[in-house]
């Protein structure tokens, strides 16, 4: 059994699809506290040759309060439609917008009001574009003790699932160390995107954007192959 488990983020670049596709079971954090500094209500796509900024507005709250417990503003709906527009803008020339404007309008568009149910969405939506047919699980839903924290929550559901391989995003080598896990018959691996270009209209390649910008200029077989472009180390 490989697992891995991550923040709910919202249209994230594509090392976040090939680590979900990578592993049997995908964990996603809903009872996780929220953070401005985190990309759940962000990302970045391409606009006039450079990455442009979107943000979906969430109502004022706590900012100790879980994903799970945040909501979008009133007038989020106003702002996602102003964010889809210029997507459009942005993309109509390029050669797979048809087909992927409409997913987005859907995904973008949606009447949601929670934070968390709104990137859960996406993320399923995504994933079926992306014929990724890894089981999605909510973490709240596990029978684990949840007041546990960083490596001890992560080697918790690790033992809930029985799993004999846990895989990480880069980012964690900071936060875990292999030699925890092994003492708990886990092997832990790191995931490491390579390097992926492909043509942006006849700009200079903008790396390190939204899958939105993946999706609009390379095909299910090319993005096939994209999900596969990465090291386990």
């Amino acid at each position: 059994m490989k697992i891995a488990i991550m923040q709910p983020y919202f249209m994230p670049y594509i090392g976040y699809f090939q680590l979900i596709n990578a592993v049997d079971k995908f964990v996603i954090y809903d009872n996780i506290e929220y953070s401005k500094k985190a990309w759940f209500n962000r990302n970045k796509f391409l606009m006039n040759g450079k990455e442009k900024l979107f943000t979906i507005p969430l109502k004022k709250d706590s900012d100790f309060l879980n994903v799970d417990k945040r909501f979008l503003s009133e007038n989020s709906l106003k702002e996602r439609k102003k964010i889809i527009l210029q997507i459009q803008n942005s993309y109509k020339k390029a050669p797979f917008f048809k087909k992927i404007f409409s997913i987005l309008e859907n995904i973008f568009l949606k009447e949601e009001s929670n934070l968390f149910d709104f990137i859960y969405n996406s993320v399923i939506e995504l994933n079926k574009e992306l014929n990724i047919k890894t089981e999605i699980i909510k973490s709240s839903n596990l029978n684990i003790n949840h007041s546990l924290k960083n490596v001890e929550k992560v080697l918790e559901i690790n033992k809930f699932f029985k799993a004999k391989v846990y895989i990480n995003s880069i980012g964690g080598k900071v936060l875990y160390k292999k030699n925890v896990f092994e003492q708990k018959y886990i092997n832990l691996f790191f995931l490491k995107t390579n390097i992926i270009e492909y043509k942006q209209f006849n700009n200079t390649f903008v790396p390190y954007l939204s899958i939105i910008d993946i999706m609009m200029f390379n095909s299910s077989e090319k993005i096939n192959e994209m999900l596969n472009n990465f090291e386990l180390l």
